[in-house]
């Protein structure tokens, strides 16, 4: 949609002043679990370690990773003192656990880790130490799914840690809430069954975003709500807000916008004829600002990219000839579209802005997928390259060459450099500015289709999911702890 088309939207569509009232369908049951003392990590079957990292460098700037896309919901982490060269392997793998299928990515606070993947028909969560995989519990429950595709039928989304509880979110629509400690249970909850949600082309996907006392989810129930508030506590509906829209693969993102807190939910999965876009809420009672239509006209397409928001800006953006948009926030909270641009069309890594530039890898498919830089302020691109490499493979005891990239490679912003992870399992260190690109390291971890999770750093460890099989060495789906902390 270009700014002519949303022009033309009434302004009473685009704009809805009041919150939705909208009925608890199944309050849960909250359950008071006993005291029980914290188990100690044991050995975990499935995890084989090679070693123990390294100490952390005097003065290193470390942080947690509580929720998908990093402590500030934007890919960037400001960790410091990292390993900046590479044996020629990759950084110094720590361990690694065998895992089911999934495209989640772990969480990390202090020394709990929480993973959360399906083994055979159960969805399941584990809670290891980050340094070790040791396991200190397993949380299970029985799941169904089946990928409509043919993909994965594992969780997409990821755990949220937060005050000592742990929230997942499966690819049914199941809501958890667990104790951190002990992996125990204080309520659920089946939002597809309870607010009719049918499921989507790959299941529900999108992360949980904690604000303040609420657990925010994009449930997208026909007929609403779009985005539904629970108190993270209890598990009861607080509010509910818009009435269209379906479930997006994208995950809410919050921001601070002319000194008022906001929630902004890029909504719109399944629905014929297709609908979806950008949502403004107040987080303290669901009032929508305003909504920004913004999706594919193809009925087979999602909204995956989450916001980005920069000031008072915020950046949306979606494949299948969608295209960006960046919108500026008004002081009455009303949208002005600042561009709309052909040039920056995420399929389901978010941009990640640095200096007044937005990068991203652009690209529905592996073979037109690049990676892009766009100035913030008119939405043109600076520059566009598509990083390409020869890699030498042994197949069947001959050697022959193949042309390689990260194709729809996923960007974490990272000490004053970005790490990139790509879709075959190249790890990369880029320097990105303004002027272009260059590769400064680059390793082979491993020769697997659909790497397509954002990596996890957390205190100068890097944690990468694989979440196919090994095409050369046949290696399972793992999860790879890596050491990336620079030597003293």
């Amino acid at each position: 949609m270009n700014r002519r088309q949303f022009l033309s939207v009434p302004l009473a569509a685009r704009l809805a002043p009041a919150a939705e009232p909208f009925r608890d369908p199944a309050p849960p049951a909250v359950q008071d679990p006993p005291a029980l003392p914290p188990p100690a990590p044991r050995p975990h079957p499935a995890v084989r370690v090679y070693g123990k990292p390294k100490p952390l460098p005097a003065g290193a700037a470390t942080h947690d990773w509580p929720a998908f896309l990093g402590p500030a919901h934007n890919a960037v982490s400001t960790e410091t003192k990292l390993l900046r060269d590479w044996p020629a392997g990759g950084p110094p793998l720590v361990w690694e656990m065998r895992k089911g299928a999934g495209y989640s990515s772990p969480a990390i606070v202090g020394a709990r880790l929480v993973y959360f993947h399906r083994l055979e028909d159960r969805e399941t969560v584990e809670c290891l130490h980050p340094e070790s995989g040791a396991r200190y519990w397993e949380f299970h429950y029985p799941t169904r799914f089946e990928d409509r595709y043919g993909y994965n039928n594992g969780p997409r989304s990821s755990p949220v840690i937060d005050g000592g509880r742990v929230y997942t979110y499966g690819a049914e629509g199941k809501l958890h809430c667990l104790k951190l400690e002990t992996g125990q249970l204080y309520w659920k909850r089946d939002l597809a069954r309870e607010f009719k949600t049918p499921q989507d082309f790959f299941g529900a996907a999108t992360t949980p975003l904690v604000e303040g006392d609420l657990l925010i989810i994009n449930v997208g129930a026909p007929g609403g709500p779009c985005v539904a508030a629970f108190h993270k506590l209890t598990g009861k509906l607080v509010w509910g807000a818009g009435s269209e829209w379906g479930p997006s693969y994208a995950s809410p993102v919050p921001a601070v916008i002319h000194g008022k807190r906001r929630v902004f939910v890029f909504a719109g999965g399944e629905s014929n004829p297709p609908t979806g876009g950008l949502l403004s809420l107040d987080p303290a009672n669901g009032q929508v600002d305003f909504r920004f239509p913004w999706r594919s006209r193809s009925y087979e397409s999602v909204n995956a990219a989450s916001p980005v928001v920069v000031g008072n800006q915020v950046f949306i953006s979606a494949s299948y000839r969608t295209g960006g948009a960046l919108l500026e926030i008004q002081p009455g909270g009303q949208p002005r579209t600042v561009w709309t641009s052909a040039e920056i069309g995420t399929h389901f890594n978010t941009a990640v802005h640095r200096d007044g530039c937005l990068y991203a890898f652009d690209g529905r498919n592996e073979p037109d997928a690049s990676l892009v830089c766009v100035d913030l302020k008119s939405g043109k691109a600076l520059w566009r390259e598509v990083l390409e490499w020869d890699e030498t493979l042994t197949v069947n005891g001959v050697e022959r060459k193949q042309r390689m990239s990260p194709y729809r490679g996923t960007l974490l912003a990272v000490d004053g450099r970005f790490l990139c992870l790509g879709e075959f399992g190249h790890l990369l260190w880029l320097d990105l500015s303004p002027k272009g690109c260059r590769v400064l390291q680059r390793a082979w971890l491993f020769a697997a289709r659909e790497t397509w999770s954002l990596p996890v750093l957390s205190r100068g460890l890097l944690y990468i999911s694989q979440h196919a099989r090994d095409l050369l060495r046949r290696d399972p789906p793992r999860l790879l702890c890596y050491d990336l902390r620079a030597p003293e």
